[in-house]
């Protein structure tokens, strides 16, 4: 049985995690998301990915802990360098990248939705939180790094260091989620507003640009970010997608991107 289901809908790669009840993830989750991320990658006809959860009730509660309870150290140690791999590489994809929170995002799950380019949640969906402090251990697939830049070091430390879950609305102001969406028929409007990001209204490749130049050149000094940045914007350029919006900003037309 599949842990990963994957599906495109006009452009958009819809990547759900489906391990009942609570779609908590193991070393076979991850390996099945890795290659599903792969898969969006090398898609051409895919300009966005989606992920979310089976069900109703949970996005991802997080590693799976009977399981980690049951192995070495070592081995735990050779999961998470993996997770950690598996979720670097969803970040990096240059592709947008959107975390689908349909249900309860703890834990591990929290830590693969930050990796997220934009988080939308359901209202009323559920709650949001890293609580490992209360077993003993920390975030440790992202969680540390990744929200401290989201929020901010001391936020951050409070969060993680109370262990307390919020629910999506506060979330929200906190910036731990974009937007929130209606309860009724949530995916099929994440779905619609995923293709609002593909040819022919967004020029794709130009989304994946500016994905990859804040992404990477956060990581840079900033003469490096802005040299990335000029690189970048000179391949874009030379793109089919800039010289067809150039024509329709002087046409006074609607463009017609093709992601090229």
């Amino acid at each position: 049985m599949s842990l990963v289901t994957y599906a495109v809908h006009d452009g958009v790669a819809l990547i759900t995690l489906d391990n009942p009840p609570a779609n908590a993830y193991s070393h076979e989750m991850h390996r099945e998301l890795d290659d599903a991320i792969l898969r969006a990658r090398f898609d051409e006809s895919v300009h966005v990915l989606v992920l979310t959860g089976a069900g109703e009730k949970f996005f991802c509660a997080g590693a799976d802990i009977e399981m980690l309870a049951s192995v070495t150290p070592e081995w735990k140690y050779q999961f998470c360098l993996h997770a950690n791999e598996t979720l670097n590489r969803l970040e990096q994809t240059p592709k947008l990248v959107v975390a689908a929170l349909n249900g309860h995002t703890v834990g591990g799950g929290l830590e693969v939705a930050l990796a997220a380019d934009l988080r939308w949640a359901k209202e009323g969906g559920g709650k949001l939180g890293l609580p490992e402090v209360a077993l003993g251990v920390l975030p440790g697939t992202g969680g540390t790094a990744r929200l401290s830049r989201l929020v901010g070091r001391n936020k951050a430390i409070e969060l993680m260091v109370t262990g307390a879950n919020m629910d999506f609305a506060t979330a929200k102001e906190l910036g731990l989620v974009n937007e929130l969406l209606p309860a009724d028929g949530f995916l099929d409007a994440v779905l619609e507003r995923a293709r609002g990001f593909c040819p022919p209204a967004k020029a794709a490749k130009a989304v994946g640009a500016i994905k990859r130049s804040v992404v990477s050149g956060l990581e840079m000094s900033f003469e490096g970010h802005l040299a990335l940045e000029r690189e970048l914007q000179q391949q874009l350029f030379k793109s089919a997608d800039a010289t067809e919006g150039f024509a329709a900003f002087n046409e006074k037309r609607p463009p017609k991107f093709q992601g090229r």
